[in-house]
């Protein structure tokens, strides 16, 4: 019983650690969030703190998992109708949470390389999106509000590459407005929220 209420409480520590990272990431940025800093945050000190997350690159990755976790329960509802417009909102409150952004951009850059500690977790990342935008593609195509023609899984990866691309250029230029180019190209592909019965 005391193991079980022993456990009970790492996961809500855990929790409270991801929360209280996600705002201090979000106002001072990826470079500038400190394993101390978090740590401070959280009243731990920093061998504290790795003892929920073995390092650094860890704690980042699982943050990022939060964000989503997040995310997706504010921007999307399961609906595949949903799925594109949601990721327009996504890129629009991006903008709100700098520091997140840019940890999400460099981490994913740096876990190209397998052996990184969040190579897999983008890896199933990225197949769990392309996944979730072909299906709102084929959505639209059976009520025919999207041509027949069109192969959902590559636009799902079109619409994948298009998001991170943007958000890396949105870092460099802040001026760019991501929302309004992921919302230009739906509309182009007759993917925006509202349609009508596109012709074959």
């Amino acid at each position: 019983m005391a193991r079980r209420g022993s456990y009970a409480k790492g996961v809500a520590k855990r929790e409270e650690i991801l929360t209280e990272a996600l705002q201090v990431i979000a106002q001072n940025g990826y470079s500038r969030a400190s394993v101390r800093e978090l740590a401070d945050a959280v009243g731990l000190s920093q061998a504290g703190l790795l003892h929920y997350f073995s390092s650094k690159e860890e704690l980042f990755t699982a943050v990022l998992q939060k964000r989503d976790e997040v995310d997706a329960a504010v921007y999307l509802d399961g609906n595949d109708l949903e799925a594109l417009s949601g990721l327009a909102a996504v890129m629009r409150h991006n903008t709100e949470v700098p520091g997140l952004a840019q940890l999400y951009s460099r981490l994913s850059a740096e876990a190209t390389d397998p052996a990184h500690p969040a190579h897999d977790f983008f890896v199933q990342r990225t197949a769990q999106f392309r996944a979730m935008f072909a299906d709102n593609v084929r959505a639209r195509q059976q009520l025919g509000t999207l041509p027949a023609h069109l192969d959902p899984d590559k636009v799902a990866t079109i619409m994948i590459a298009l998001a991170d691309g943007l958000q890396t250029q949105w870092t460099l230029d802040p001026s760019i407005d991501m929302a309004e180019h992921i919302d230009y190209l739906a509309g182009l592909l007759s993917l925006s929220a509202s349609g009508t019965p596109a012709a074959e």
